[in-house]
């Protein structure tokens, strides 16, 4: 293993490639170097032919990921951080797009660009200890990886709104009972057999079958359009005084005061 790639671990389990974020510490935030090695990873994985499947999961027992690294945004404007968030996209859809199968195993939280993530794989698989969100809106913020085309799609639309307008998480129960998730949530100590068993299922299948399968899949969702415009309007946000007020509440651990920043008028 590379010294710089201990952020994103690489590991094989028979014809499963495993990814594990790796930065227990920060809840697996996604900063732009995870978002680099990740696009890395899944674009040489799609190529090679002793992989059947993807498996994606986080390190540590809190998080799969908590989302964006807020410290990466705090100094962006608006034109800047639309570029981190094309960015951002360009590799959700690499691996909504891979010619393998990837699949979220999730245990602990699943918040913002880490909800985004699982939602690009092909299915998700949770632990009861999962808890899923787009709480970006408390920070004067919207999703910006794909989750306002994504979730609705996943959910339907007036959930996904309640979601994303809230800000709420809900539990991993929940997240079944919306469609989030392909089956119920799992005791945690068994999250990561049951991924692995449904990853290598898959693999032991006919792999241009799958490949089709995924191509087949994919031709009802055209979202390319509403990503770009989510990009502008996340970049927008990121570099607005609202925006900037949440980023400074979250990093100084304190409540945001929007009237202070309001922009309506």
């Amino acid at each position: 293993m590379e010294p710089s790639a201990r952020e994103l671990l690489v590991d094989r389990e028979g014809a499963v490639a495993v990814l594990t974020i790796n930065r227990p510490t920060v809840l697996n935030a996604l900063n732009s170097r995870v978002l680099a090695l990740l696009r890395e990873q899944v674009i040489a994985l799609a190529t090679d032919s002793s992989v059947g499947a993807v498996v994606i999961q986080g390190a540590g027992e809190k998080a799969f990921s908590a989302g964006a690294d807020i410290d990466e945004l705090a100094s962006r404007d608006a034109a800047q951080a639309h570029r981190l968030l094309l960015s951002g996209q360009d590799v959700m859809r690499h691996v909504e797009l891979s010619a393998k199968p990837v699949v979220a195993a999730v245990h602990g939280w699943a918040l913002g660009g880490g909800l985004e993530l699982a939602l690009s794989c092909s299915f998700i698989i949770a632990s009861t200890e999962a808890r899923f969100g787009l709480p970006e809106v408390g920070l004067g913020l919207m999703p910006g990886y794909g989750g306002t085309q994504r979730l609705p799609r996943a959910i339907g639309r007036q959930n996904a709104l309640r979601l994303t307008l809230t800000g709420k998480p809900v539990d991993a129960r929940r997240a079944y009972e919306l469609g989030i998730l392909s089956e119920p949530p799992v005791p945690p100590a068994d999250l990561h057999r049951v991924a692995l068993e449904a990853a290598t299922i898959i693999a032991s299948n006919g792999p241009r079958a799958v490949q089709l399968i995924l191509e087949a899949s994919r031709a009802v969702e055209q979202p390319s359009g509403g990503l770009a415009h989510e990009a502008a309007l996340g970049g927008i946000a990121i570099g607005s005084a609202e925006g900037k007020e949440g980023i400074a509440a979250f990093l100084e651990k304190r409540r945001p005061n929007f009237e202070e920043s309001d922009e309506r008028h």
